[in-house]
């Protein structure tokens, strides 16, 4: 019996889901997309109405961090 396949984009969300979230990096490396293919695909989600918060890094020059933020986007 197999599992189901994840796609990409559910390997993403789940990424984001994490406490600490996610670098760009690690977002890359589990799909296998350049950095710009993976910043569509974020921002096709923030367009389904997914919620997305990039967050600097404490450290100098360190990586930004992506996450899932809790609520629910606003509709205008």
């Amino acid at each position: 019996m197999s599992k189901s396949k994840q796609s990409k984009i559910d390997k993403l969300q789940a990424l984001l889901r994490r406490p600490s979230g996610t670098s760009l990096e690690a977002l890359c490396k589990a799909t296998g997309w350049q950095p710009h293919s993976v910043r569509a695909a974020l921002s096709g989600l923030r367009k389904k109405g997914v919620t997305i918060e990039r967050r600097a890094s404490d450290k100098p020059n360190g990586p930004s961090t992506y996450h899932l933020t809790v609520g629910t986007r606003k509709e205008s």
